[in-house]
């Protein structure tokens, strides 16, 4: 799923972005952190797939594990 996360320099500024979109993880993150549901989400903007969450999901589950010190 993580093939579906980009990281392009200039787009967003280099934030990781939903298959070359301009939305970003965080962006759908905050979406259902405001109470959207992933059918709102589709329904608001129809250019994103239901796989997208599942990558969504992955790479927030996988940059939270990151500990800096």
């Amino acid at each position: 799923m993580m093939d579906r996360i980009l990281i392009e320099p200039g787009k967003r500024s280099g934030q990781p972005c939903i298959r070359g979109l301009r939305i970003t993880v965080w962006d759908v993150l905050n979406w259902l952190a405001a109470g959207m549901s992933e059918q709102e989400i589709l329904e608001d903007y129809p250019d994103l797939e239901r796989e997208d969450f599942r990558a969504v999901y992955e790479y927030a589950a996988r940059f939270g594990q990151r500990v800096a010190l």
